[in-house]
C-alpha cells in the first residue's frame, strides 16, 4: 500500500510533468501561429502596394496640405474595407506651411567659385525679403560656439552650422541626435545675435547632392531669419572656402505660413473578446515633407500598423483585447496628431496596455525599443524577454529605449511603449528628402516589419503584461 507521501509525490510528479507538456504545448502553438503571421504577410500582404499608392499617387502629404487630406480618405478607406470592428478619423488641428517656390543658395564671392548649391528650406522657415539676402558666410559647430562669437561677429551674416553625424555611431538614429539641434534651434540661436539668415548641413552620413529638410522652431521673441539645409557635398565645398576666405552668398526663400488647419487622425479597430477596454495600439504618422514620397518617413509606418490588422483578420483571430490602428497627423512639424489623441484618450479614461510606434523605415527589422514608467517597467521588460525565443527566428531582439514621438504622450496611462527597430543604416540616406520614394523600400523587408509587429501584438494580446 502506498503511503501518503508516496501518493504526494506522485500527484506531484504528474501534476508538474502535466504544466511542462501544456507550457511546450503553448510554445509549439505560439510558435506556429507566428510562423503563419509570417507566411500571410509575405504571401498574400497588401502593405507595399498601399504604400505605393500613398507615396505615388498622392506623394508628399505635408500637414495642412491637399495632399494630407487625400491620405486621410484614402487610408480610411483602406481600412474600411478591412471589416474591422470600426473605422473613424479623428479631428486635429495642425499647422500648415508651405515651401513655396523653388530656393536659391548660390556663393557669389569668390568670384572663380559661383556656384549654386543644392538647398531645401526647413520646415516653418520665413521667407526671405523679395530681393534675398546676400551676406559674409561664417561656420560654427555647435550652438555653444555661436554664443562664444557674440553679436559682434555675427550680426548681419549667413551663419552656417556644419556639425556633421557621427559616423562612429552604429545605430544612426543615436547619430542624428548627436546633430539634430543646430537644425531645429540653430536658425533662431543665431537671429539672437543679428544674423541675416541660417544655412545648416544636411543630415546624414552621407557625403551626396541631396538636400535634406526638417523642421525648425523659431522662439517668439526673437526675429525669424529664412533658414535652409544644404547637401553634405555642398557643404564639404562651403566649408573647404571659408577657411581660404571670405566667402559670400545670395539665397532667397518663398515660405508661406497660414492658419493652423483641420486635419485628422485616422483610426481603425478590432474589438477584444475578453479585455475590451485593454487596448493595444499599432501606428505610424501620415504626414510628410513635401519633397518626396515619404516612403520611409512615414508611409511604411503607417502600411506596417493597416497591415497589423489585415493579417489578423485574415488568419481569423479573434483578440482578447482590442487591436487598434492610428495614422497620426503631423508628428514632422507639431506632434499635433499624437498630443489630440492622447488628450481624447485620457478624457476617455482608456487604457493602452501596450502601444508600437513604427517611424523608423521599412527597412530589415531588428526588434523593439521599450519604454514604460518605472514603476512597472522592469516587471513587464522582464516578461516581454522570455519571448525571445519565439521572436529570435526572425532576427528580433528587444532593448530598453524610447518608443515614438506620437505614442510617448500615452506613457502617464501606465502601459508599455514599443519602437519598431528596423536596421537603420540607410535610413538617413532617404530621410526628408526628395528620394524618400517607392523604389527606395525593399517589398520583402517591409512586409518581414508588418509580419513582426503582428507577432508582438499576438503575444501581448494573448498574454498580457
Amino acid at each position: 500500500m502506498n503511503s501518503p507521501i508516496h501518493m504526494f509525490l506522485l500527484l506531484f510528479s504528474l501534476l508538474f510533468s502535466f504544466g511542462s507538456v501544456m507550457a511546450q504545448t503553448d510554445d509549439a502553438d505560439d510558435a506556429f501561429f507566428i510562423k503563419e503571421i509570417y507566411n500571410q504577410a509575405l504571401s498574400n500582404g497588401s502593405c507595399y502596394d498601399w504604400l505605393d499608392h500613398l507615396t505615388t499617387n498622392i506623394g508628399g502629404r505635408l500637414s495642412g496640405s491637399n495632399e494630407a487630406a487625400l491620405a486621410v480618405d484614402y487610408c480610411a478607406s483602406v481600412l474600411e474595407e478591412l471589416k474591422l470592428s470600426s473605422v473613424r478619423k479623428q479631428e486635429c488641428m495642425v499647422p500648415h506651411w508651405e515651401r513655396g517656390k523653388k530656393e536659391v543658395v548660390k556663393i557669389i564671392s569668390p568670384a572663380n567659385h559661383q556656384m549654386k548649391l543644392r538647398a531645401l528650406a526647413l520646415g516653418n522657415s520665413v521667407a526671405s525679403p523679395e530681393n534675398g539676402v546676400t551676406g559674409e558666410v561664417i561656420e560654427v559647430l555647435s550652438l555653444d560656439e555661436l554664443e562664444e562669437l557674440g553679436r559682434q561677429k555675427i550680426e548681419g551674416k549667413i551663419v552656417f552650422f556644419n556639425r556633421p553625424m557621427d559616423p562612429k555611431q552604429i545605430r544612426t538614429f543615436n547619430a542624428y541626435g548627436g546633430a539634430v539641434d543646430q537644425r531645429v534651434y540653430g536658425p533662431t540661436r543665431a537671429a539672437k545675435f543679428g544674423a541675416a539668415a541660417c544655412l545648416v548641413r544636411s543630415l546624414t552620413t552621407r557625403i551626396d547632392s541631396i538636400p535634406h529638410t526638417g523642421v525648425t522652431v523659431y522662439e517668439d521673441d526673437v526675429p525669424k531669419i529664412p533658414a535652409l539645409a544644404i547637401s553634405t557635398m555642398d557643404a564639404v565645398e562651403l566649408s573647404s572656402l571659408i577657411k581660404k576666405g571670405t566667402v559670400k552668398i545670395y539665397l532667397e526663400t518663398h515660405c508661406k505660413k497660414f492658419e493652423d488647419a483641420l486635419s485628422h487622425n485616422v483610426i481603425g479597430e478590432i474589438k477584444g473578446s475578453t479585455y475590451p477596454d485593454e487596448i493595444i495600439l499599432v501606428g505610424g504618422h501620415l504626414d510628410s515633407w513635401d519633397v518626396g514620397g515619404g516612403a520611409h518617413d512615414d508611409g511604411a509606418g503607417c502600411v506596417h500598423a493597416m497591415e497589423v490588422l489585415n493579417i489578423l483578420n485574415k488568419l481569423n483571430y479573434k483578440p482578447k483585447r482590442t487591436i487598434r490602428c492610428v495614422l497620426f497627423m503631423n508628428e514632422e512639424n507639431g506632434l499635433g496628431g499624437g498630443l489630440e489623441y492622447a488628450k481624447v484618450s485620457n478624457q476617455n479614461n482608456e487604457y493602452h496596455l501596450a502601444a508600437i510606434e513604427s517611424d523608423a523605415g521599412g527597412f530589415t527589422p531588428r526588434g523593439f525599443s521599450a519604454d514604460g514608467d518605472a514603476k512597472i517597467f522592469t516587471e513587464r521588460y522582464k516578461k516581454v524577454t522570455e519571448w525571445l525565443p519565439l521572436l529570435e527566428p526572425y532576427g528580433l531582439s528587444f532593448t530598453k529605449g524610447g518608443s515614438g514621438a506620437d505614442i510617448s504622450p500615452l506613457k502617464g496611462q501606465m502601459g508599455m511603449l514599443f519602437g519598431f527597430r528596423p536596421d537603420s543604416q540607410r535610413y538617413f540616406d532617404y530621410h526628408h528628402t526628395g528620394i524618400d520614394n517607392i523604389d527606395a523600400v525593399n517589398k520583402r523587408e517591409l512586409e518581414m516589419g508588418a509580419a513582426s509587429m503582428a507577432s508582438l501584438v499576438f503575444l501581448i494580446d494573448k498574454y498580457g503584461l
